[in-house]
């Protein structure tokens, strides 16, 4: 049986969206819903005793100790032997949870990810934001479900792990973000494989402005030379495009007041491409102008994360609690 684990943190007015978009769903056999409340000030107690006749529901109030122990916590009451981890500002489609059991009678594996996508119902802000984290043209579509299909670390807005590996693995360390990267190569480490599940997507809604969004990138660039110190056999030159994008940048724009024009050219023609391609996946050019914004904001946030931690962590060889107190979360 599956067990959806949910952690919410603020948000009551998300899980009612979440919830209301399953009572859609065209899977008919027995599964659980397990919300677990993060310490929140505005809990969602009221709106998940709503559908306590709809579905199979409960719900847990726990201190504020980040979003990993909360998954973890959810997956030690859940009662199924297969847990799906979502986030609360998620959609889900109707045919999600037919997918995921498609797939792994197809080709079972003890944990997935699934990738993301934009519901028509989101913000332009929120369109763009999609674009810049799920293109093959900034993340490599690692989100959006481009990845190579086996040995794909999964995400935690849309991710399962059977009961097994959890309790092998101990699920999520205290790490945020970063969490889901650093359980997927434990997971590997213990012999245990990932997959992309491609048509098991939910729409990821990503409560965020665009301060909010630089701030998350930033972290997931400081957090990526920790795992890397970590687990240093899983280090990829890739993860430094982001700030190498960002250094090119200041110094085309350095020879170009000097007249030299290539660099800045093909810089020009990279934003050309953003915004040619998201102007048509979006059908709006307005959509695609803030694109361009999107994709500075993720590069200038990631990359100078990246170096900020990477000059910490790598060349200075501080302890990642003391250097970035701020993605540790005390248990």
């Amino acid at each position: 049986m599956f067990s959806l684990i949910i952690p919410i943190y603020n948000r009551p007015e998300e899980i009612k969206e979440l919830l209301e978009s399953l009572l859609l769903s065209n899977y008919k056999k027995e599964y659980e819903i397990v919300i677990i409340e993060d310490g929140s000030k505005i809990d969602c107690k009221d709106v998940v005793s709503q559908y306590a006749d709809k579905f199979s529901i409960s719900y847990y109030f726990k201190e504020n100790s980040g979003p990993g122990d909360s998954r973890n916590y959810g997956m030690k009451v859940a009662k199924g032997d297969y847990f799906i981890i979502l986030d609360s500002d998620c959609l889900i489609p109707a045919n999600y949870l037919s997918e995921v059991e498609k797939e792994l009678e197809t080709n079972y594996v003890d944990c997935f990810g699934g990738s993301d996508a934009a519901h028509e119902s989101f913000s332009k802000i929120q369109k763009a934001i999609n674009f810049t984290m799920t293109s093959f043209l900034t993340t490599g579509g690692i989100r959006g479900g481009s990845e190579k299909i086996s040995k794909f670390q999964p995400r935690s807005f849309n991710m399962g792990i059977s009961k097994k590996a959890f309790e092998e693995s101990k699920g999520f360390g205290n790490i945020h973000p970063g969490e889901d990267p650093d359980l997927s190569i434990r997971l590997w480490k213990l012999g245990y494989k990932t997959r992309l599940f491609p048509n098991a997507f939910v729409y990821h809604k990503r409560r965020i402005d665009w301060n909010k969004f630089s701030i998350q990138v930033n972290k997931f660039g400081k957090a990526r030379p920790i795992l890397d110190s970590w687990y240093p056999e899983y280090s990829k030159i890739t993860f430094w495009f982001p700030s190498l994008f960002v250094m090119g940048l200041i110094f085309s724009v350095i020879l170009l007041i000097f007249g030299y024009k290539l660099p800045a050219l093909l810089y020009a023609f990279y934003y050309l491409m953003i915004l040619v391609f998201s102007t048509i996946q979006n059908k709006s050019l307005e959509i695609g102008l803030l694109s361009l914004i999107a994709v500075n904001r993720q590069f200038f946030g990631y990359g100078l994360g990246y170096l900020k931690s990477f000059l910490k962590i790598k060349v200075l060889k501080q302890q990642p609690e003391k250097a970035f107190p701020e993605l540790f979360f005390k248990r």
